[in-house]
């Protein structure tokens, strides 16, 4: 029985709305600009109530979008989603100055969110960012400040939290910053979900102490079935080295300081996923929408993960079907959020505020 509709903001290719189904609501309307990943979703959600709506949001007034999931008058959605772009507070961003100081336009897009939640008054939200939106510096403390003030100033009690989500059984480590809320009249504290599995993260630990072991990629890719892909050979400069890095490791096994006979780099003089290989006796480490020519995970066959590798590694159903070149499909993976993540956040946050 469906919990009721869904409106889906900056939907990318659905991986959120993949979980948010799974959970027993319905996506009925969603806005995404970037034309391939409007595609993937068309293709994947071809109940919704009108086509994808391909315009920049800070354009689209919040009765169209209303209007997109068949709601009109005083009806309102039940569920409101979203991940607005992160790039004004990804981690990887801090090292230009400007992104440091807080001048990203993109960081608008925060706003265009807590716009519609305003407006359209769902019964429900969620709201899903990059952790590094919590950290204490200029670019992101005030804008999360202002995030939560919003919030709270359109009528929603919240909880959040950062939510890795290796800890909910996808075989990747990939923390996001999670926000649920509900109408401050429904007197009923929105939970997130208490973590399912356990394990080992950027050498600490995480998850539940009774929790399942995290799942790993060796179990994740066991039996699948892949053709090679033209562009999944790593070659250039420094392709000839991912055969000699063990699984697991990365550039720093061609250091003086890790006993290297004949060392190529020194010792942390390059970004963590420069060369790394999957361990698959573990999750895969975080896999980026754009990464450059060196920057893993890769497969620890020595080539890049094909596509299909990837959709598993995030969750999404093997039948997922995603439009546009191999780099696009990792653009739209790597902007997403791996369904059984959300799927579990969103029966946590309905369970809690269900009367």
């Amino acid at each position: 029985m469906s919990h009721g509709v869904a409106i889906s903001l900056f939907s990318g290719c659905g991986g959120l709305d993949v979980g948010v189904e799974q959970a027993n609501y319905e996506v009925r309307a969603a806005v995404e600009l970037n034309q391939d990943a409007a595609d993937s979703h068309e293709k994947n959600f071809s109940h919704l109530g009108a086509p994808v709506i391909r315009r920049d949001i800070l354009d689209v007034p919040t009765r169209d979008i209303l209007r997109a999931a068949g709601l009109t008058g005083r009806e309102r959605p039940d569920l409101l989603i979203g991940g607005p772009p992160c790039t004004p507070f990804s981690k990887s961003g801090f090292w230009l100055d400007w992104k440091r100081a807080g001048l990203d336009p993109d960081a608008s897009l925060l706003q265009a969110y807590t716009r519609v939640l305003a407006e359209a008054k769902p019964r429900l939200f969620v709201l899903e960012n990059v952790y590094a939106l919590t950290y204490n510096n200029k670019a992101s403390r005030p804008a999360f400040d202002r995030l939560l003030r919003e919030i709270d100033d359109a009528g929603y009690t919240f909880t959040w939290r950062v939510l890795n989500a290796a800890d909910y059984g996808v075989p990747q480590a990939r923390p996001r910053l999670i926000i649920v809320g509900a109408p401050k009249s429904r007197r009923k504290t929105p939970l997130l979900p208490e973590p399912t599995h356990t394990g080992k993260w950027e050498r600490r630990s995480t998850g539940s102490a009774e929790g399942l072991p995290h799942v790993s990629a060796g179990k994740a890719l066991a039996g699948l079935i892949t053709e090679p892909e033209p562009s999944e050979i790593v070659g250039g400069q420094f392709g000839h080295l991912l055969p000699g890095v063990p699984p697991g490791d990365n550039y720093l096994f061609y250091t003086a300081e890790r006993g290297h006979p004949d060392p190529l780099f020194k010792w942390r003089s390059r970004f963590w996923s420069f060369l790394l290989k999957l361990d698959p006796e573990r999750p895969a480490p975080t896999i980026q929408a754009q990464p450059g020519p060196y920057v893993g995970p890769f497969h620890w066959e020595n080539r890049r993960l094909r596509v299909a590798e990837m959709k598993r590694l995030f969750g999404y159903p093997d039948d997922f079907h995603l439009v546009g070149s191999r780099n696009s499909a990792q653009a739209q993976l790597g902007n997403s959020v791996p369904p059984p993540l959300a799927r579990q956040v969103v029966e946590a946050l309905h369970t809690s505020t269900s009367s």
